[in-house]
């Protein structure tokens, strides 16, 4: 292969990095993603690892789940509802300051010594909720921080910097650990939360659009959750991912693989979790190609049952760096099926409608692996570890297989050229008009 040659295969998987260039706004949110999620994900190591230390238990570190489960949904719905009617820049503001708020709280917690463990999962619960509020409001600014002709780069890239910071967080997070006490990585996410709060802070206003008239909380919420339904392929998008985490995602098993199974310790509980992102960040950087992709519902599809299958096949290893080289690829499935579903949702939804239909989208993508938790440590406590991961990986792969029989709107789903080119942003004009004329 040729310079020439290796540089234009480069440019067609590379994810475009026009809208950092473009919007000020967009870098912006970016950096305090970024920032952010370093911490929050040096947290979600911390977690389950102390749980599990002070417990000894699979059962109650998968709980975590359960506890986190109502506050998610609730910041979610009731988030999404908030971001279609208040400045969606105030809001992403208050976010990170609760949640700087409960960071600490686990830091004080963690100096006091053995906490009991329902303080845990309240604190844990609190983090759910504020965090799931904050997401939403993320990802309902996002479009319109940038032009309609790079959606689909600016959700790669966001995706891909997200996923980047699940590989660098875990690991901290484990160094930490070992290298000083359980109570650091509580400290780092307190401080790195303030990332987001300065961007939020120098972002321009987000108000809402003049002169539309506010449904009640509760009817607004039913009318995004009726607005999605009516999107089939969007609905059958987030089905079949949330099958897929609720089944095929282990992580509330991490810490249990690294310490009874590998005997890797608290390095080994970083690698795991870090490895899943890596394949993501890999992945989501290297979207390129889905900008002139048109169906999109079969490459979800695809991407769910490649996932399934290499969750399935970490659970018959006893290698630490076999399954991690699995569950990088694993990541990397799931990242194009996210990349998809993401330009999907956003493509179809009119700017009045984004705070909920992505407090749905947050909800799936939160919830599933909360129920995952629960799931996995529950097989893993009637059974085994290894067990529960080959069992869910099995359980995603068949999934797929369902949902594409249920739902043929999503094979059927063809995105065509949108958001490529002057052509693809007339279509989506046309699109968030119809949207928006079907909902009035």
């Amino acid at each position: 292969m040729t310079h020439d040659t290796f540089k234009r295969f480069l440019s067609r998987i590379a994810v475009d990095v026009t809208p950092l260039r473009a919007s000020r706004d967009f870098r912006r949110l970016t950096a305090g993603t970024v920032i952010t999620g370093l911490g929050t994900q040096a947290t979600l190591v911390a977690l389950p690892y102390q749980v599990f230390i002070v417990t000894g238990s699979a059962f109650q570190t998968g709980l975590i789940g359960a506890a986190e489960i109502v506050p998610l949904a609730v910041g979610s719905l009731y988030g999404g509802a908030l971001a279609d009617r208040f400045d969606r820049r105030v809001l992403l503001l208050t976010c990170q300051l609760a949640l700087v708020g409960v960071a600490a709280a686990l830091a004080l917690a963690a100096i006091s010594g053995k906490p009991p463990v329902w303080v845990l999962y309240i604190l844990a619960a609190a983090m759910a909720g504020a965090s799931a509020l904050q997401q939403t409001t993320c990802a309902a600014i996002v479009p319109n921080t940038v032009p309609p002709t790079q959606l689909r780069g600016a959700l790669s890239l966001t995706y891909g910097l997200e996923q980047l910071t699940m590989v660098a967080g875990p690991g901290i997070g484990g160094l930490l650990i070992a290298a000083f006490s359980i109570s650091v990585p509580y400290a780092l996410d307190a401080v790195s939360c303030l990332g987001m709060a300065l961007a939020a802070w120098a972002m321009s206003p987000q108000p809402v659009a003049v002169g539309v008239e506010h449904e009640p909380i509760l009817r607004s919420i039913r009318s995004g959750l009726s607005f999605v339904h009516r999107q089939k392929p969007v609905m059958a998008g987030f089905v079949v991912d949330l099958s897929a985490t609720t089944f095929g995602m282990p992580r509330a098993l991490f810490p249990v693989l690294a310490l009874t199974v590998y005997h890797a310790g608290a390095g080994g509980t970083g690698l795991l979790y870090a490895a899943v992102a890596a394949g993501s960040t890999v992945a989501a950087l290297t979207t390129g190609w889905l900008l002139c992709a048109r169906y999109l519902g079969r490459i979800i599809l695809v991407a769910v049952a490649v996932w399934g299958l290499f969750i399935a096949l970490a659970g018959v290893v006893d290698s630490i760096w076999i399954a991690a080289l699995l569950f990088a690829a694993a990541g990397a499935a799931d990242s194009v099926s996210a990349v998809c579903r993401s330009t999907m949702l956003q493509t179809l939804t009119p700017d009045r409608m984004r705070g909920r239909t992505n407090s749905v989208y947050g909800l799936v993508v939160a919830g599933g692996p909360r129920l995952g938790d629960i799931e996995s440590g529950t097989v893993a406590a009637l059974t085994s570890a290894t067990f529960s991961v080959l069992s869910g990986g099995l359980a995603c792969l068949a999934s797929a297989v369902v949902v594409a029989a249920r739902f043929p709107q999503l094979v059927a789903y063809d995105g065509g050229e949108i958001g490529t080119g002057a052509v693809g942003e007339k279509k989506l004009e046309v699109v968030g008009r119809l949207q928006a004329e079907e909902l009035a």
